[in-house]
């Protein structure tokens, strides 16, 4: 390792090196091609700077005047890029290096002056790199090592011909180095393609990936997501937290409603322009905002100091997406939770993705606002502030209190200002995390024993499932998990009720077992028999329908259904068809032999614009499969029309 860059570590407190970083600068792999996977958070940027800096500066301690990049990092993103650039500077800075940055959104006239000025290592991210190679701008003739960052991400959003332009304009006598979280087979044909003999680093840290993150899975209610949102924030008091959405939207929906609550956050999207996202992370960094609510556009590289809280409040498509947005918590050998939002609907997704991901996480619901306050007074009484000494500055103020209220009144006093500078937690439905699990069963009978009703009236009053349920819920004090299977038949509505719900629900519904308009609810004695019932064939006009019979509301006993009828057949049914009359033999001039039958091949619009009166002829679209069609594709109208005078020439 270079003297200056061992400076530069002892200065930013590095006392040893991460696993990662002590693989990359072997003394073997000096000056070999590298594919690296590390689980993120693992030093990987420090690690290359390292593993590059014997190609770079050589048998020196300090660079050269600047010319010509030496150094070329691509990352997918731009804070990701941007976030490379601050790293290197400081860890090259006893060598006395200049950067430069290539990433969208930034102005490119400023980025070709730096160029012009020259560098040592150029940041960049795919697209604005490629369009400085396009124009020109910037020279990769004296390239030494090529990096690229995250490059399993780069080929998800496909910059994979950008790279492989990138690549085939720099020299072949560079190194490259590949660092990716995982290693699929794109990576693998990439590095074959564009390395030379490279030398697979794979760190134990891979094989358990993020031992520091401790994992919460909370069941909510489907109403309190964002109030879940809101307590979990509020139990931890993280100094930085991060709150993932899928979609804009979202973002601006938690952001606004964070502020509303006095939360201090930012957002981060990609709908904003590059200033405002580094503004957004620059007040993050220097704790002007403590919660920032972001896309996955911050999933990847957004490393911030004190992060030790992230919250999913909508679940990540796949486990990769966790695994990067978790991956924000938990670095350097920080410790990290990441709180994963569920309510029933997505409970088996949960499980799909925690399981893909090969992480375990503990099952439970957010914290309540009686734990929130608890843990606000805990708070309160660890603070370092109670065992500071009086200053004498301060005495003078303490004895005045004193003098005019009584230390109970001062404390409480105390006790509403600090109370009133957080933000109040919100009460929660409870939700129990069996009833939670429970909430899809997989199978019927996971639903366990039930008890089946009947009220009247069916598709003769025009009674849906969808209007049925909230009835039955609203009415009779249900959930949706607690009612089964509902059945409507022609006079009648049947729906089963959970074993254990039956007897809260004859109390909800009273000893009339009375539901909406009068209503009467009946219990059956056993499961229903399916009632087949006849139906036409042939749907009848409103005019035809006989009014039907209402039956009385009483119990129906199914077991005693009648035999469906056997249909009798049509007078019209076995006699053969007999196909009706073209649209050109019923034309008013009665020519018909000119129309002949078409072939399989035409298609079926092809004859419809020829055949009207007055209409066009069709180009080359069927027309030209036609009889008497010419070589040149125009069909000649007289042939479908011979009865039609032809025109003399004039």
């Amino acid at each position: 390792m270079k003297q200056a860059l061992a400076v530069a570590l002892q200065k930013r407190g590095y006392d040893t090196l991460t696993p990662v970083q002590l693989a990359v600068t072997a003394p073997e792999l000096a000056q070999a091609d590298l594919l690296v996977s590390a689980q993120t958070g693992s030093g990987k940027t420090v690690g290359f700077g390292l593993a590059i800096g014997d190609s770079l500066l050589g048998s020196n301690e300090v660079f050269d005047r600047a010319t010509h990049p030496l150094a070329l990092i691509i990352a997918p993103t731009r804070e990701l890029a941007l976030q490379v650039k601050r790293e290197l500077q400081w860890l090259y800075g006893e060598a006395q290096v200049t950067m430069a940055s290539c990433v969208g959104g930034m102005d490119m006239r400023d980025e070709r002056r730096a160029l012009a000025r020259g560098a040592h290592i150029v940041v960049a991210t795919p697209g604005r790199l490629r369009d400085h190679i396009m124009r020109g701008s910037i020279d990769l003739s004296e390239l030494r090592a090529v990096v690229l960052d995250e490059a399993d991400e780069m080929l998800d959003l496909g910059f994979k011909e950008d790279l492989e332009f990138i690549l085939g304009h720099a020299p072949e006598t560079r190194r490259t180095l590949m660092f990716s979280a995982t290693v699929p087979k794109t990576i693998a044909t990439l590095a074959k393609s564009y390395q030379r003999d490279a030398q697979r680093v794979s760190t134990v840290a891979e094989k358990s990936q993020h031992t520091d993150i401790e994992y919460r899975a909370l069941n909510v209610s489907a109403r309190d997501t964002e109030n879940a949102i809101i307590n979990v924030l509020r139990f931890y008091e993280a100094p930085n937290a991060l709150v993932f959405a899928n979609t804009r939207v979202m973002v601006n929906r938690l952001t606004t409603r964070l502020s509303n609550r006095g939360f201090s956050v930012v957002s981060l999207s990609g709908e904003l322009s590059q200033a405002e996202r580094s503004h957004a992370l620059q007040a993050m960094r220097d704790g002007r905002a403590r919660i920032c609510v972001a896309t996955d556009v911050a999933a990847r590289g957004i490393d911030l100091p004190n992060l030790d809280l992230v919250v999913h409040a909508e679940l990540p498509s796949n486990f990769e997406t966790l695994m990067h947005r978790s991956g924000r918590t938990g670095r350097a050998g920080r410790k990290g939770i990441s709180a994963l939002i569920v309510p029933p609907s997505v409970r088996r997704k949960a499980e799909r993705i925690l399981q893909a991901a090969k992480v375990k996480a503990e099952w439970t619901v957010p914290p309540s606002a009686e734990e929130v306050t608890a843990k606000d007074r805990a708070r309160l009484l660890e603070d370092p502030a109670w065992h500071e000494e009086v200053l004498p500055t301060d005495q003078a103020a303490i004895d005045e209190l004193l003098s005019h209220f009584s230390p109970s009144q001062v404390a409480a006093a105390f006790l509403r200002v600090y109370t009133a500078k957080q933000s109040a937690p919100e009460e929660l439905l409870t939700v129990d995390a069996r009833e939670a699990k429970e909430a899809k069963p997989r199978r019927v009978a996971d639903f366990g024993p039930t008890v089946w009703f009947s009220i009247p009236g069916g598709r003769a009053t025009g009674t849906l499932p969808g209007r049925l349920l909230p009835m039955i819920c609203n009415a009779g004090g249900l959930t949706k998990h607690d009612i089964g299977a509902i059945k409507i038949h022609p006079d009648a509505a049947l729906f089963e009720v959970k074993l254990s719900s039956v007897e809260g629900f004859k109390k909800a519904l009273g000893p009339n077992m009375i539901l909406e308009d009068n209503a009467v609810v009946t219990e059956l004695k056993a499961p229903p028999v399916d009632v087949p019932y006849e139906r036409s064939s042939a749907p009848k006009s409103r005019s035809d329908k006989k009014p039907r019979a209402k039956k009385p509301g009483g119990p129906i006993d199914w077991n005693d259904a009648p035999a469906p009828k056997t249909r009798k057949p049509k007078p019209s049914e076995g006699k053969p068809k007999i196909k009706s009359k073209t649209a050109a033999q019923n034309r008013p001039d009665g020519v018909v032999e000119s129309f002949k039958k078409k072939s399989s091949s035409a298609k079926p619009s092809a004859g419809k614009a020829n055949g009207r009166p007055g209409g066009k002829s069709s180009s080359k679209r069927g027309a030209s499969k036609a009889k008497g069609a010419k070589p040149s594709g125009r069909v000649d109208k007289h042939t479908f029309d011979p009865g039609k005078p032809k025109r003399k020439p004039s």
